[in-house]
């Protein structure tokens, strides 16, 4: 299933998600509640309250 993760922008393209900082340019963290994570590498940033 392919998601969008890219919005326009009037003249800009505008990314939703961030990537992943291991894998590089390509590969999105995926949102979760508490935290965001990589589905390929497995690195995982938890979220601040």
């Amino acid at each position: 299933m392919k998601r969008d993760h890219y919005k326009i922008e009037g003249d800009k393209l505008v990314r939703d998600r961030e990537f992943c900082p291991k894998c590089g340019p390509g590969v999105f963290l995926a949102q979760h509640k508490d935290r965001v994570s990589c589905g390929k590498c497995g690195y995982t940033e938890f979220k601040k309250k």
